[in-house]
């Protein structure tokens, strides 16, 4: 807290609005995000899971208090890169109407020692000051990986993240602010990070199924002006082991064959390229543009 003093008697004059660095600053969406949860595709089960502990708890704080729990505080998200991670973070802050402040691990990590740890203070003081409210760290391995002997940078990244599990601690669920932390490396991360009470669920996003790819194609699709007969079934049987991501890129791709052609409509043909495109299968690199320029 800063304090304006009176320069005769020292007395106490105003409290001073609180000073957040530039970056924090920066890290808050003005907007509420426009995602929801009709536009993701195979994650019914992650969708139930995190409005189980940051939606409910928010829009329903009464329903914890009647049954004498306590609230969760945090939600890790983790699982390949493109598994929708981001997508449902945004999607959940759209439904609870709150502040979504996102930060990335990496930006955490400062070159001067105890620049990191007052980012994450400063963080969790904007957090409170725009209650209810939504920290979604991205890339958390960046600070939160296991803890080791070590000095130099290392060291400042670890009192980084003895930094964050003081604010974790420090604040209470009914706070109105929610931490969703998301990760690709949930092996690497400290034990201390994970622990009940600080991330009060993991919840794992893998490459999605056939069925979820066909669900993912579906929405995608839905607004493309497609040719009658397309195939979205074998299309989705295609993409083995691709992520929501690449299935998303698949539409994309299609539609900018048809454009490439000048055509208003997208055939099946154009999916087929897009699916050897992303899966890197094409057997000739110079086909597309003979295509072109027949």
């Amino acid at each position: 807290m800063r304090v304006a003093l009176r320069s005769d008697s020292y007395e106490l004059h105003r409290i001073l609005p609180s000073v957040v660095d530039p970056l924090v600053s920066l890290m808050i969406m003005e907007k509420v995000p426009d995602s929801t949860y009709d536009m993701i595709g195979g994650l019914d089960e992650q969708i139930r899971e995190i409005k189980e502990v940051i939606e409910l708890p928010i829009r329903h704080p009464e329903l914890f208090e009647s049954l004498g729990i306590a609230q969760p505080k945090g939600v890790l998200l983790y699982g390949p890169p493109g598994t929708g991670k981001t997508l449902l973070a945004r999607a959940v802050a759209h439904h609870t109407k709150c502040k979504f402040i996102r930060v990335s691990g990496s930006e955490l990590v400062q070159k001067y020692i105890g620049e990191g740890s007052r980012l994450v203070r400063e963080l969790f003081i904007m957090a409170r000051e725009h209650a209810p409210s939504i920290i979604f760290m991205d890339e958390i391995d960046s600070i939160g990986s296991t803890r080791n002997e070590s000095r130099g940078g290392d060291s400042e990244v670890q009192r980084t993240m003895l930094e964050l599990l003081n604010q974790l601690d420090g604040f209470e669920s009914t706070q109105n602010i929610k931490i969703i932390m998301a990760t690709n490396r949930i092996d690497i991360l400290d034990p201390a990070l994970l622990r009940t009470g600080r991330i009060d669920r993991k919840i794992e996003f893998p490459h999605p199924k056939e069925t979820a790819r066909l669900e993912i194609l579906k929405i995608h699709s839905r607004k493309m002006n497609l040719v009658k007969g397309i195939n979205l079934p074998l299309i989705a049987s295609k993409l083995v082991n691709t992520c929501g991501a690449e299935v998303k890129a698949v539409c994309t791709e299609a539609g900018m064959f048809a454009l490439r052609e000048r055509r208003v409509h997208v055939t099946q043909e154009d999916f087929d390229m897009a699916v050897s495109k992303i899966m890197k299968k094409t057997t000739d690199p110079n086909e597309d543009l003979r295509r072109v320029l027949k």
